[in-house]
């Protein structure tokens, strides 16, 4: 494992699933008068991109923000194209959240306060985490370590959700599933929320030309119907991939910003953390 330091914070890099993907830390330096604030709640960030890429606009932007927060920050480069089938993202993000609390001293990251942000594609992987960390699929071929996978929360930009035709995003669903059906059944994330799911957060606009609202929709409904906790935000007018929604990622969008400070606060709530 390589560390370096960049100012106040240390850069860790590591690797993570049968492909040794990248999982690069961004974790808060230690401070000699924080105390017990040492210990920090933290943010795994899945960019978006058809399970084909992954987009740069939706990482280091967005890792700045929870930065600025007091957060820990974590971005996966989850596998993508072929690499993306055969459960792979999910096993990648399942043993991301177990390395980061088996280290969770030495990288002053609270156990019980780390969520996963995603979009899009990355928003279909941490949905995935948030509904399959226990499904017996996954517990079939990954060692779970009694639910040290489990995220504390998730936040959902714009995901991709599910795999029926009518509402689905193509691309992503058939480089997830490998073009196999009982992957792709497995995937389709409306039908697999249970009492064990994780809190969630969504957001998206009702004009997305790409992946359709309903996807925000369905998964609400069945976080309701299970009483999971949640909250949706749906923006009236606005395009797919949005990230931050400022002229830094090239998506200035006053009115869809508003989900920064949004899901900032649900998730201070979520893990009753004051700045």
């Amino acid at each position: 494992m390589d560390l370096c330091y960049y100012a106040s914070m240390k850069i860790i890099q590591t690797a993570v699933g049968k492909n040794q993907v990248p999982l690069t830390g961004y974790l808060q330096d230690f401070t000699q008068d924080g105390g017990i604030r040492n210990i920090r709640p933290s943010v795994v960030i899945c960019p978006g991109g058809a399970y084909r890429f992954r987009s740069e606009r939706e990482r280091d932007p967005v890792a700045l923000h929870f930065l600025s927060m007091s957060y820990n920050v974590f971005i996966l480069d989850y596998s993508v194209k072929e690499d993306a089938s055969s459960l792979n993202p999910l096993m990648e993000a399942s043993e991301a959240f177990i390395k980061i609390r088996e280290h969770a001293v030495p990288w002053m990251c609270d156990p019980n306060r780390i969520a996963i942000l995603g979009f899009s594609a990355g928003g279909h992987l941490a949905a995935s985490l948030a509904t399959l960390h226990d499904h017996p699929r996954l517990q079939a071929v990954f060692d779970t370590k009694g639910g040290l996978n489990r995220p504390d929360a998730a936040v959902l930009c714009y995901p991709v959700i599910s795999t029926k035709s009518e509402i689905c995003h193509e691309e992503s669903a058939t480089w997830v599933s490998g073009g196999r059906k009982e992957e792709r059944e497995l995937f389709c994330l409306e039908n697999q929320v249970n009492e064990r799911t994780a809190p969630c957060f969504l957001w998206h606009t009702v004009s997305d030309p790409s992946v359709p609202v309903e996807n925000s929709m369905y998964f609400a409904a069945s976080l309701r119907k299970h009483n999971i906790p949640f909250e949706l935000h749906l923006f009236e007018e606005g395009a797919h991939g949005l990230s931050m929604c400022t002229e830094e990622v090239n998506t200035v969008h006053p009115a869809c910003r508003a989900w920064v400070d949004l899901a900032s606060t649900w998730l201070n709530n979520r893990f009753e953390y004051t700045l």
